[in-house]
């Protein structure tokens, strides 16, 4: 049996290669004698780009950055001038105007104080007075109406008894008693119980009536009514 030779693939390759880059150079010279615009800015830039590609870095990225804050300025610290001897006496005296009338004021404060408490002790005795001083006018209102009650029933009975029978006890009554039961009595029966009396007696007596009722004397002097007692009526 014959044994078929096996084909020669390298030359066949070969040629295959030559016949194209053969084709590729025809199409290249057809280029540039027509001298197409669009292919040479096509191949321009391809050209370009390949080289841009090749020589760019990457670029790598920059941190943010932080905003700046402005910072206030630090104050100087002023020097103090130094005191002189004046201004330290003038402030000195200040000082102690000032506390003396921190105290004149204190003083006057604990003063308007005790004025307070002093004016509503006095006002609350005043109170307790006026009280009792309304008290004691009762008091001697019931006394009074209490000793007019005696003496109404005393001349009650003298004016029942007989002229005579009262003039002769009249005789020998004092004064301010007899003045006290002839004041009170009527008219009418004073003047029967004088016309029994002693003369002598019922004269004083008459004297003493008018200086008491009108409030004077003999000599036209006012004087001041016993007990205050008005005068009888008839």
């Amino acid at each position: 049996m014959m044994k078929i030779p096996a084909p020669r693939l390298l030359p066949a390759t070969m040629a295959t290669m030559a016949a194209l880059l053969v084709l590729k150079c025809g199409v290249l010279m057809q280029a540039v004698v027509t001298h197409d615009p669009t292919s040479d800015g096509a191949m321009v830039a391809a050209a370009n780009a390949a080289s841009s590609d090749q020589t760019r870095e990457p670029v790598k990225p920059t941190a943010p950055q932080k905003p700046v804050v402005p910072t206030a300025p630090s104050p100087v610290p002023d020097n103090p001038s130094p005191v002189s001897d004046s201004e330290r006496a003038l402030l000195q005296d200040l000082r102690q105007r000032r506390q003396e009338l921190d105290a004149r004021a204190a003083a006057l404060k604990t003063r308007e104080s005790m004025l307070v408490a002093a004016e509503q002790k006095l006002s609350a005795r005043l109170t307790q007075l006026e009280a009792l001083q309304k008290k004691l006018e009762g008091l001697d209102a019931a006394q009074q109406a209490k000793e007019e009650a005696g003496w109404q029933g005393l001349v009650k009975l003298y004016e029942v008894m007989k002229p005579k029978d009262a003039a002769t006890i009249f005789n020998d009554l004092s004064m301010p008693v007899l003045l006290q039961l002839m004041d009170r009595m009527k008219d009418a029966k004073a003047a029967l119980v004088m016309a029994a009396m002693n003369t002598d007696k019922a004269r004083d007596v008459t004297a003493q009536l008018a200086r008491m009722r009108t409030g004077r004397d003999a000599s036209g002097a006012p004087v001041a009514r016993l007990n205050g007692n008005p005068a009888g009526g008839g």
